[in-house]
C-alpha cells in the first residue's frame, strides 16, 4: 500500500519533488476521484487510491514513494446525466489534463465510449466496460534539464522575422542527408543538414505543426489512415511521442536548444480550441469524464449537445477560470520549461469567445495581455472559426499578429491571371493597413502567406485547377474547392517545357511578392524545392509520401528555388522600408513620401488609373528612411504580355540599380538612368534601387 498524505492543490498535475509526487486534479462536479497506478508497461493496474483531499474543487494527494516513470490515470465518479451536462463514468480511465508525458498508444474499441455504442441514444445508456488497457497513460516526469551555459533565445524582432512552417516528421522523413534513424523526429529538425538549409533560405523562425500529444481519429484508423497534421490534441503539456520514442521531453528541448544556438526561433502551432473527444457521441478519454460541464461549451437550452464553433465536435470553454488556467499554465510551461519562442493559435477566435460571441477583451485575451511570461514571446492568431461572427481578421489587439488570408486570396488571384485587382494588391503589399492600422498596431500584425499546410503547395497552386483528395477516402468531398489556382494549361504533371517554365515563373513571382511585401512573410516547407501533394489540398491524414516533403527537387534546375529565396531574404534585409514598423501614407505636404504609386509612364497614379480596365500592372517606389538608405522601385506585371514603363525621376537619384527580374535565372548587373524607358516581361516581378 502506498503512503498517502494530503499534499497540495496549488500545482495541478503530477509534480515530483525529489522525494515523492503530488497529484492534483480539478473537477467541480465530481463525487470522488481515484488515482490509478500501472505497471512499467502500462498494461496492469496495480493500485487504486482515492485522493484524500478536495480544496477549491481540486482533488489532491501526495504519494511518498512515487518517482519519475510511474504510469497513471484517473477514474472520476459522479452522475451520468447527459441531459444536464454530466458525463461521469468511473469505468473509463482518464488522462490527466496536465500530463507531461504520455505512454501507450490509444487502441480503439467501443470500451472508450461512456455509453453503449449500439444504443439508439447515448443519453439513455451507460457503458460499464473498463477501457484501461487501450488508453494512453500519463507518466510522472523529472523536468530538470541541462540547457548549457550558452543557450539563449534569439529574440528576433518582429520586423526581421521570416517564418518557415513545417511538420516535424514531414520535413525530414525524406531527406537523404539526415541519418535514417533520425528522420522524422525532433532531433532531425536540428541536424546539421537541416540547419544549413534553413540558413541558406534566410528564415529566422520555424513554426511547427502541433506537437502537443494527439490521437488518431477512429474513422481514420479504420480506413488505414492517421491524423497526420495533429490537430486533435488530448494533452496540452506533453510533447507528441511519435516524434521521439524515448525521453520525449528531453528530445524536444535538445532540438530547441540546437536551433537557438543557430539563431533560429521555434514557434508552436497550438490547438486549445477543441479536444480529441469530439461531439456528444465521441469517446470519454479525459476532459469529458473529468468535468464535462466545466471544460466545454454546451448548448444552453440542451446541455446534452456541444456548442461547436470549431467544426470538430466540441469547443473548450475558456470563460471558465480553471479551463483558462489550464491553457495559461500550458503556454507558460512551453515557454519556461521548453524555451519555445511563441505560438500560432489554431482557430483563435474560439479562444476569445464569451457568452455574446467573440470579445476583444474576453477572458483569454485579457489574461494573455497581462501575463509577464507571454509578454516576451510571439503570438500569432488564426483569426477565425466556423461559428457566427468568427471571422476576425484585424480584430485582435496590438500584442498579436494574425494570419492574413486576404493577402493569400488576393495574390493567388492576381498571379493566376485575374484582373482589376491592383488596388487590393497595393494594400496587401504594404501591410494591409485597411485591416490592421488601428489600436497601435504595426504592419507586422499581418502574417503574409500564399501557401500553408492547409491547401495546395506552391507547386500544386500552379499545376491544378481542381483539388484531388481521393486518397483521403471521402470521394474528394473534403478540402476547399475555392483555391484560386491555375494549372497553366494542363492538369497535373507534364513534360511540356512551356508549361513548366510558366509554372516556375509564377512560383518565383509569388515568393518575390511575399518577401517584398510589408508585414511578416511565412513560407511553407518544401515550396522552395517544388514539393507537390499531387493536387491534394487537405493532406491532414496522409502520413506518407503525399504529406511528406519530397526533396528530390533540391539542386535540380527548374525546381530548386532555395538560392532564389535566399537572395530575396537578403534583399529584404537590405531595405528597411520593407520591414518598416510604420504605415505608408504616400506623399506628404513637404514633398517627401514613403510610397509613390506610379503609372507605366512614371506619373503619380490618379483615381482613374486605379480603375484601369482589367489592370494587371502595378509599380511603386518605397521611399528611403534616411540619407544612407536607398529608395526601392518595385514593378509587378501579371499581364500575359510585355508592358513598357519608365524608370522614375526622383530628386537626388540619377539612376537605378537593377536588383531583380524573376524571368531571368540571374539578374544582370545594370545601372539604368532615371527616365529611361524599359519593359516588364510578361508575368514578372522587377525591383530597382535608387542611386544618387
Amino acid at each position: 500500500m502506498m503512503r498517502v498524505t494530503a499534499g497540495s492543490h496549488y500545482r495541478l498535475g503530477a509534480t515530483w519533488d525529489g522525494r515523492g509526487t503530488n497529484f492534483a486534479l480539478f473537477s467541480a462536479h465530481a463525487e470522488k476521484v481515484e488515482l490509478c497506478l500501472f505497471d512499467a508497461q502500462g498494461r496492469r493496474e496495480i493500485e487504486r487510491i482515492a485522493l484524500p483531499e478536495r480544496t477549491e474543487d481540486v482533488w489532491h494527494g501526495y504519494l511518498h514513494d512515487i518517482v519519475p516513470g510511474q504510469r497513471y490515470g484517473y477514474r472520476v465518479h459522479g452522475p451520468y446525466e447527459p441531459e444536464r451536462g454530466y458525463r461521469f463514468n468511473c469505468h473509463k480511465l482518464l488522462l490527466d489534463p496536465y500530463a507531461r508525458r504520455l505512454a501507450n498508444r490509444l487502441v480503439w474499441s467501443d470500451a472508450h465510449f461512456g455509453y453503449r455504442t449500439g444504443s439508439a441514444r447515448e443519453d439513455l445508456s451507460f457503458d460499464r466496460r473498463d477501457n484501461a488497457r487501450g488508453v494512453p497513460k500519463a507518466v510522472v516526469v523529472d523536468e530538470t534539464f541541462n540547457w548549457g551555459r550558452h543557450e539563449t533565445r534569439p529574440f528576433v524582432p518582429w520586423a526581421d522575422t521570416i517564418i518557415y512552417e513545417a511538420h516535424v516528421k514531414g520535413l525530414t522523413q525524406m531527406r537523404k542527408d539526415i541519418p535514417p534513424n533520425l528522420r522524422g523526429t525532433y532531433r532531425a529538425l536540428s541536424s546539421p543538414a537541416m540547419i544549413e538549409h534553413l540558413k541558406r533560405l534566410g528564415v529566422t523562425t520555424v513554426e511547427l505543426l502541433p506537437v502537443h500529444s494527439f490521437v488518431d481519429d477512429r474513422y481514420l484508423v479504420e480506413k488505414g489512415l492517421v491524423n497526420y497534421w495533429g490537430y486533435n490534441s488530448i494533452a496540452f503539456f506533453a510533447p507528441e511521442a511519435r516524434y521521439a520514442p524515448d525521453k520525449t521531453l528531453d528530445a524536444f528541448r535538445t532540438t530547441v536548444a540546437r536551433l537557438h544556438d543557430a539563431g533560429i526561433e521555434v514557434l508552436l502551432d497550438v490547438v486549445y480550441n477543441h479536444t480529441a473527444e469530439g461531439n456528444h457521441l465521441g469517446p470519454t478519454l479525459s476532459f469529458r469524464g473529468i468535468d464535462n460541464l466545466s471544460y466545454y461549451w454546451l448548448m444552453p437550452d440542451n446541455p446534452r449537445y456541444y456548442d461547436d464553433f470549431t467544426g470538430c465536435g466540441n469547443s473548450l470553454n475558456l470563460t471558465h477560470p480553471r479551463v483558462l488556467q489550464m491553457v495559461m499554465d500550458s503556454l507558460r510551461y512551453w515557454v519556461e520549461t521548453c524555451h519555445v519562442d511563441g505560438f500560432r493559435f489554431d482557430l483563435a477566435s474560439t479562444l476569445g469567445r464569451g457568452p455574446n460571441g467573440f470579445e476583444r477583451s474576453g477572458n483569454f485575451l485579457a489574461a494573455v495581455r497581462q501575463d509577464p511570461v507571454l509578454a516576451t514571446v510571439k503570438l500569432v492568431a488564426e483569426p477565425w472559426d466556423v461559428g457566427l461572427g468568427g471571422y476576425q481578421v484585424g480584430g485582435f489587439s496590438s500584442q498579436w499578429s494574425e494570419w492574413n488570408d486576404r493577402y493569400r486570396g488576393t495574390l493567388r488571384r492576381y498571379w493566376s491571371g485575374e484582373g482589376n485587382l491592383i488596388g487590393d494588391v497595393s494594400r496587401r503589399m504594404t501591410g494591409s493597413a485597411d485591416l490592421f492600422n488601428h489600436s497601435g498596431r504595426t504592419p507586422q500584425a499581418s502574417i503574409n502567406h500564399v501557401t500553408v499546410h492547409d491547401g495546395f503547395t506552391l507547386a500544386d497552386l500552379f499545376s491544378y485547377n481542381e483539388k484531388h483528395n481521393e486518397a483521403n477516402g471521402e470521394d474528394n468531398r473534403d478540402g476547399s474547392s475555392d483555391n484560386n489556382s491555375t494549372n497553366c494549361g494542363h492538369e497535373g504533371p507534364t513534360d511540356d517545357p512551356g508549361i513548366l517554365a510558366l509554372r516556375r515563373q509564377l512560383r518565383k513571382n509569388q515568393l518575390a511578392c511575399l518577401l517584398l511585401a510589408q508585414g511578416v512573410p511565412l513560407i511553407l516547407a518544401g515550396d522552395e524545392v517544388g514539393n507537390s501533394q499531387s493536387g491534394n489540398n487537405n493532406a491532414y491524414c496522409q502520413d506518407n509520401e503525399i504529406g511528406w516533403v519530397n526533396w528530390d527537387g533540391i539542386n535540380r534546375e527548374g525546381e530548386d528555388l532555395t538560392e532564389f529565396i535566399g537572395t530575396m531574404t537578403a534583399l529584404r534585409n537590405r531595405f528597411p522600408q520593407i520591414r518598416s514598423r510604420r504605415w505608408v501614407n504616400g506623399r506628404q505636404t513637404d514633398g517627401s513620401f514613403d510610397v509613390l504609386w506610379l503609372t507605366p509612364q512614371a506619373e503619380e497614379m490618379q483615381e482613374a488609373d486605379w480603375n484601369f480596365p482589367e489592370g494587371r500592372f502595378l509599380s511603386y517606389v518605397l521611399g528611403s528612411r534616411g540619407r544612407s538608405q536607398q529608395p526601392l522601385f518595385i514593378v509587378l506585371n501579371a499581364a500575359p504580355e510585355e508592358i513598357s514603363f519608365t524608370l522614375p525621376k526622383l530628386p537626388e537619384y540619377r539612376e537605378w540599380d537593377w536588383l531583380l527580374d524573376t524571368t531571368k535565372t540571374q539578374t544582370p548587373s545594370l545601372k539604368i538612368p532615371s527616365g529611361t524607358q524599359s519593359s516588364a516581361p510578361p508575368r514578372s516581378v522587377l525591383a530597382f534601387a535608387g542611386l544618387a
